[in-house]
């Protein structure tokens, strides 16, 4: 064809090009075989060379054969052919401005140049997107293949690499559009295909997800570049906003990239209507279609996110367009367009400078981002919150709303997401970090200037009103305000005159018009209308020809001509001289009148009138702050409470916020310091290491301007924790010093003032140098020489001779000298024998002189610091029980001296008195000297043996010659060597055992002299009153028993009777805390008495209680007593009054559920003893308690066997409570298809009682439950149900008289047997009637103690009487024929230690 005839229409397919579709139509005439194409390629080669660009007029064909064989052809002419149109190209791009400036251009050429425009570029574009989808394929395999050599296999492929090619192409394509080449259209109007073939590989190159990479970004840069010339010069916008919307819904790697090109376009290209375009086609989208369609919402989500980052101005005008997603269900919209919201608060709408409309705009915005802080879904009450603390952060919220969002801030801590929790944390600490009113935020400390300035601000006032004249207003002004309420009394007093009699002094005799007109004056100024129209009737009757009353209209009427008067009165200037009457002429200026002495203060009003404002702004800002530490104040008690979550982040950030709240100096904020000083024990290393760096940020960073003054602060700080601390927060501050030591953490100096507070060459309080000694304890866990080596000087510190003596510091120095040695038992492998210091060492003869000494004198203090010297002794010295059996003899000497003292100066009493403190005194001591002989024993001789076995078989192994090496292989060596060890444990233990049972109360050992003396005490209750006595001999009692089976077995009764008869909790605590040691070192022997450990749960006293709940858990959850439907009493404690037992309950059972089936397998039992008529609690309460233990119940095949266990319950429930209960524990299972079926199975068992309103209500809210998220297929299940449900209700309605009478006879029985339901507490002291039953238990001889023998099952009632005065009736022990006889051997852990 020749150019002139025919014209190149661009195809939507290369198949076009075969086809004849129209007239003068190009039409590819042959599609060359691949072994021609190489020629012809020359050939069109040559031809450009003479011809230029139009030589593609005749060699299309060859171009268009290449792109048909693309797959099958050789890589080399693919590149040829690349690097040819590419020259070709770029050849017309130059002669193109020649061209289309030529104006005697004729329409041929013009044809012509505008066919080989559109040859070139299609073949070009056509080309560049069979390479881009070979590329493509590529990369997939080489992501299957892997391997290092990927690139160098991905260029071998194809002879270059593609991604470097890719960018000057397009950069060629963006230097031809920029050239005027409309004009070579007909009219300059360039088709449409022309700017789609451009524009559409470029959207075909960002469809690569690899586009994405930073390698890439040249040729993104190019596309964008590309695609903005598109717009801007030939109309692409339309098409544009078409093409980003549906890349958008289909590639979610486009979102980035396709903000960064609208960016670019808006800003740099001008094209600002595209945003608006782009926005307006999300916008329109159906928030339903979005819902159903994640993919696509995710990408508009991501899009309008990262544009209101880049462009908040821009976007801002189209808001209104996205505002319809905030009511739509995908979350992901409301969050996106939240964020633009909160984007464009940031970035354009924050400033002290903005317009109305733009501070209109704010206020609306922050209204929308305040009101979804209570959105329906997690993820965007999350997102605000995190949105807000941005906003705080970069100080863009407005102070009128800073309480509103603390207050919102704190309503959120109390929400079920974690997440939304954690976020608002983050933001009541940022609004800590960034708080405009004081960088000390205490409501206490800000109280008083508060009160104090509001004061003042109400002084300014009075007298601002008191002292600020009426002219300073203007009176016109003034008396138009006054003038409605002045009519309406005036007409009341003109319709009732009789009212305002009496009211005014009225015209004295002596007035001048001028005085009375004063007066009429300030009446009206003070709003007494009344008054001053009394006064004005009695002034017009009085000075009838007087100014201004003789001025009277008579034509008017009477309320006229009196608001004429009043208001001449009060506008006019007519004032008396301040000769006649100062103090009136004072008042009656008029509002032009000043005399000479005003001059001069002309400014004082306005000062006052400043000085007023600035008060009024200062009582503001005052308010505000201490609001807003309230709102802090009240965030902590919360947050403190979630400081023991289970998600870590939301720990580290309670953590991290109780940093910043005590940085600000909130005094509340020391409660959560200490509170999370237990996570120091945490398993999660994150959770501890916050807490590590926590205590570092707040007492390893002290101010001070140098190293010692440092010091002092850090030691003060540490000082302030330790006050009022319990010994658990004093140990685990100890571990986080013995840290921070050990990592040399702390300064030298730290160390120095500490000794120069202990040894007080510093001044300072005795608390200080009794914490300094603590610190000093502390520090030795960590590094022990810096105790070690100024022993001596401990010693002297707190144990010397002064009186009186400080025994809270010798208690001190004793752990702090503790803390040299390891108290743990010694391991196998030790081979250097402990540390111990001889008998005769000082230390110990200062400890035994201050332990004798202070038992003859009623120190309270004397008591823990016995204990401290007692565990000491045992702990370092060389033979303590020599020593401590010394002080028992010793301290057992002076009370028999004081004894007979008082025997002799009393000779006429009939029996000799001794002190009640020094009986307490000494058995405290016995019992403390019994506990540590018992670990003495089973630690340290029992490691020491251990440890000189060992060695001994080393040496013996050394000096034996290896006979039998050969025939012997290593590994049996080790097996027989380990065999041997074993035994050799066993004797030890053997040994040990023998020892504590044989030997330490038997005979004439200084324990046993004191066994007859404690149980005196404790067997006589009422004559050894005395509660401090009574403690100390209960709980060395239990001390006693824990040394020897057989004593323990002889007194587990007395001690289960104190147990359950003291009136003092003090001793039912400590014995609870006794006999669950008892339960872990004699199981065998505790386990008949479980049911009376059980019971303290129910304890009257909320101390017994906790201690009770403490001691179970631990037993439950260690093994070491059974669980049987007695954990039930457990399970009321969710309910307890008290907060720290509720808590302590549930964090019970949140253990207990890790245990397999645990709480599966009790659950039948809780259910029927909760619900039983007798011992059972309220109907309210067991649904609280039900509600959390169901909660555990998460997996299927567990809630389909319960489901069915409690349905067949019903048949032999015998009450309507019961049937309530059941019913609503079956409501609250997490129910499936299955377990529906189960009950469907087991209908007949609870069907009858769906007349009940309350159970059928139950039974409906399972159905409620299933039909949420129920299949097609399981909803004619749910139907068939619910049919049966209703059915059986309507049913039981209709013929509850039958059933009445049918079912009386039956229950009549049970009801007549019915007792008044169990109270919640039961009472400690029994009366004549209340029975204890005890189990039987098997009868344990002396010489064996693990001996069971058969006994009778039948279970005896005791009745224990009252206390009297009688001998007989004081003794509280039960008689042998009461003790339970009868046990369940429970096996210890350990084989190789039986101590019952």
């Amino acid at each position: 064809m020749s150019p002139q005839v025919w014209e190149f229409h661009l195809p939507l397919s290369p198949e076009e090009l075969l086809k004849s579709g129209g007239v003068n139509q190009y039409v590819v005439q042959e599609v060359l075989s691949i072994r021609h194409l190489p020629s012809h390629l020359k050939a069109f080669q040559t031809a450009f060379r003479t011809q230029g660009p139009l030589a593609v007029l005749e060699h299309f064909d060859t171009i268009y054969s290449i792109l048909h064989h693309f797959r099958s052809i050789d890589p080399g002419l693919k590149e040829d052919t690349l690097e040819f149109l590419i020259k070709v190209v770029s050849r017309h791009s130059q002669e193109l401005p020649a061209v289309l400036d030529d104006a005697a251009l004729s329409v041929s050429d013009r044809s012509a140049h505008l066919n080989a425009l559109k040859m070139n570029c299609y073949a070009l574009i056509r080309l560049l997107e069979s390479f881009e989808t070979m590329s493509s394929q590529t990369g997939l395999m080489n992501l299957e293949l892997g391997g290092k050599g990927r690139k160098s296999r991905a260029k071998a492929t194809h002879g270059f690499d593609w991604e470097e090619e890719r960018q000057p192409i397009l950069q060629l394509l963006t230097q031809l559009l920029q050239l005027d080449i409309r004009h070579l259209w007909n009219h300059s109007i360039i088709e449409e295909e022309f700017v789609s073939l451009v524009t559409g590989c470029c959207y075909r190159l960002l469809e690569n997800p690899t586009i994405s990479h930073q390698k890439n970004r040249p040729t993104r840069e190019a596309v964008t570049h590309l695609l903005g010339v598109a717009l801007t010069r030939y109309n692409h916008m339309l098409s544009a906003t078409v093409k980003i919307i549906q890349m958008l819904q289909h590639f979610e790697h486009l979102a980035s990239i396709l903000v960064a090109a609208v960016s670019l376009w808006a800003t740099d290209y001008g094209m600002k209507s595209i945003v608006g375009e782009i926005v307006r086609e999300i916008g329109q989208k159906c928030p339903q279609e979005l819902s159903r369609d994640p993919t696509g919402a995710k990408g508009f989500a991501a899009f309008l996110t990262e544009l209101a980052e880049r462009i908040p101005a821009i976007l801002m005008s189209s808001m209104c367009i996205l505002l319809d997603h905030l009511d739509g269900e995908n979350y992901v919209m409301r969050n996106a367009v939240l964020v633009a919201m909160a984007e464009m608060v940031l970035q354009v709408l924050s400033g002290d400078q903005l317009e109305v409309a733009s501070r209109d705009t704010r206020d609306q915005f922050l209204d929308t981002l305040q009101a979804h802080c209570h959105d329906v879904s997690s993820f965007v009450r999350s997102r605000v919150l995190q949105l807000f603390t941005r906003i705080v952060q970069q100080k863009a919220l407005p102070l009128t709303r800073f309480q509103a969002v603390v207050a919102l801030a704190v309503g959120r801590l109390a929400d079920k997401s974690v997440l939304v929790c954690k976020s608002a944390i983050q933001l009541l600490a940022s609004f800590l970090a960034n708080n405009p009113f004081s960088c000390k935020l205490s409501d206490t400390d800000l109280a008083g200037p508060l009160q104090k300035e509001t004061q003042k601000l109400q002084e300014m006032r009075a007298q601002r009103r008191a002292t600020v004249p009426s002219a300073e207003l203007d009176p016109t002004e003034e008396w138009e305000a006054m003038l409605p309420e002045l009519k309406a009394t005036l007409q009341q007093l003109l319709t009732l005159p009789q009212e305002g009699e009496g009211m005014s002094e009225g015209v004295a005799e002596t007035e001048t018009p001028e005085e009375v007109e004063g007066r009429i004056r300030q009446l009206l100024a003070k709003a007494s209308y009344k008054q001053a129209i009394i006064l004005t009737q009695e002034a017009i009757g009085h000075f009838r020809e007087s100014e201004p009353f003789c001025h009277v209209d008579l034509e008017d009427s009477e309320e006229t001509r009196f608001l004429s008067l009043l208001g001449a009165i009060f506008k006019g200037p007519a004032a008396p001289t301040q000769e006649e009457n100062p103090q009136a002429a004072a008042g009656n200026l008029g509002p032009g009148e000043t005399g000479c002495k005003d001059k001069p203060t002309g400014s004082e009003p306005e000062e006052r009138s400043d000085e007023l404002v600035k008060q009024e702004l200062l009582v503001q800002y005052l308010q505000d702050a201490h609001s807003f530490s309230l709102q802090i104040t009240k965030a902590i008690g919360i947050i403190s409470k979630m400081m023991y979550e289970h998600t870590t982040t939301v720990v580290q950030e309670v953590i991290e916020f109780f940093v910043m709240v005590f940085q600000f100096g909130v005094p509340q904020a020391l409660f959560g310091v200490r509170r999370m000083l237990p996570l120091i024990w945490s398993k999660e290393p994150g959770v501890r290491d916050a807490v590590l760096n926590a205590y570092r940020q707040l007492y390893l960073k002290p101010k001070g301007d140098s190293a010692r003054a440092k010091a002092q602060t850090l030691i003060h700080n540490l000082s302030l924790l330790l006050v009022d601390a319990s010994v658990g927060t004093i140990q685990c501050l100890e571990e986080i010093i013995c840290e921070f030591v050990q990592k040399d953490e702390l300064s030298p100096a730290v160390t120095q003032v500490l000794w120069e507070q202990a040894t007080e060459k510093a001044p300072c309080s005795p608390l200080e140098r009794c914490s300094s000694v603590m610190l000093l304890g502390m520090m030795a866990r960590g590094k022990p020489e810096i105790v070690g080596s100024n022993l001596d000087t401990l010693v002297n510190i707190g144990l010397d001779e002064k009186l009186p003596p400080d025994y809270r510091l010798a208690q001190q120095v004793c752990h702090a000298i503790a803390n040299i040695s390891d108290r743990r038992k010694p391991s196998v492998g030790e081979r250097h024998p402990p540390f111990r210091l001889p008998q005769e060492h000082r230390l110990f003869e200062r400890l035994r002189e201050m332990v004798t000494k202070g038992s003859v004198h009623p120190d309270p203090l004397w008591v823990p610091f016995k204990e401290a010297a007692v565990g000491l002794i045992y702990q370092l010295a060389e033979g303590p029980e020599v020593i401590c059996a010394r002080i028992l003899q010793d301290c057992a000497k002076q009370a028999l001296e004081k004894l007979e003292k008082s025997d002799h100066q009393e000779a006429l009493q009939e029996m000799p008195v001794l002190p009640t403190f020094l009986l307490m005194n000494l058995l405290s001591l016995a019992g403390d000297v019994a506990l540590q002989q018992l670990v003495h024993l089973e630690q340290a001789v029992s490691g020491e043996l251990c440890r000189r076995r060992v060695l001994r078989e080393e040496q013996e192994h050394k000096r034996k010659e290896p006979k039998e090496k050969n025939s012997k292989s290593e590994s049996t060596l080790e097996e027989e060597m380990g065999l041997g060890g074993a035994t050799a444990d066993d004797t030890e233990a053997e040994l040990i055992r023998g020892i504590c049972e044989l030997e330490l109360l038997e005979g004439k050992q200084t324990l046993a002299a004191f066994v007859p003396l404690l149980l005196k005490v404790c067997n006589n209750p009422g004559l050894y009153s005395n509660p401090e006595l009574s403690t100390a001999a209960s709980l060395a009692l239990g001390k006693f028993c824990m040394i020897s089976a057989t004593f323990c077995d002889s007194q587990l009764r007395l001690l289960f009777t104190m147990l359950e008869k003291s009136s003092l909790p003090i001793v039912r605590s400590n014995l609870m805390i006794a006999t669950g040691d008892l339960a872990i070192r004699f199981p065998n022997l505790v386990d008949p008495w479980t049911p009376h450990l059980y019971a303290r749960l129910r304890d009257p006293s909320q101390h017994v209680r906790k201690t009770a709940a403490l001691v179970m858990t631990h037993l439950i959850l260690k093994d070491m007593v059974k669980v049987k439907g007695q954990v039930s009493e457990m399970a009321v404690l969710l309910i307890d009054p008290a907060p720290q037992i509720a808590a302590l309950a549930k964090n019970f059972f949140n253990e207990l559920s890790n245990k397999a089936n645990a709480i599966y397998n009790l659950l039948p039992d809780i259910i029927s003893r909760l619900s039983a008529p007798e011992g059972g609690v309220e109907e309210e309460p067991f649904h609280t308690i039900m509600k959390q233990l169901l909660s555990y119940i998460t997996k299927d095949k567990q809630t389909e066997s319960l489901v069915e266990k409690l349905c067949q319950r019903f048949r032999t429930a015998q009450t309507e409570r019961q049937y309530r209960d059941l019913a609503y524990c079956v409501s609250q299972l997490p129910l499936t298809e299955r377990g529906l079926r189960k009950m469907l199975d087991n209908f007949d068992c609870f069907g009858d009682k769906l007349s009940d309103e309350s159970i059928f209500s139950a039974f409906l809210s399972i159905v409620g439950k299933l039909r949420r998220g129920a299949k097609p297929e399981g909803k004619a299940v749910i139907d068939e149900f619910e049919q049966k449900l209703r059915a059986c209700h309507t049913r039981g309605l209709d013929a509850v008289e039958e059933l009445e009478v049918g079912q009386g006879s039956s229950q009549r029985a049970p009801s007549a047997r019915k007792q008044p339901a169990a109270t919640r507490h039961r009472p400690v002291a029994s009366t004549a009637s209340d029975n204890f039953v005890t189990p039987k238990p098997r009868r344990t001889t002396y010489q064996h103690p693990n001996t069971q023998q058969q006994a009778s099952r039948k279970k005896l009632r005791i009745v224990f009487s009252s206390d009297e005065s009688s001998d007989e009736e004081l003794s509280a022990e039960m008689t042998e024929d009461e003790t339970p006889k009868k046990t369940t051997p429970i096996r210890r852990a350990s084989a190789h230690r039986h101590r019952s």
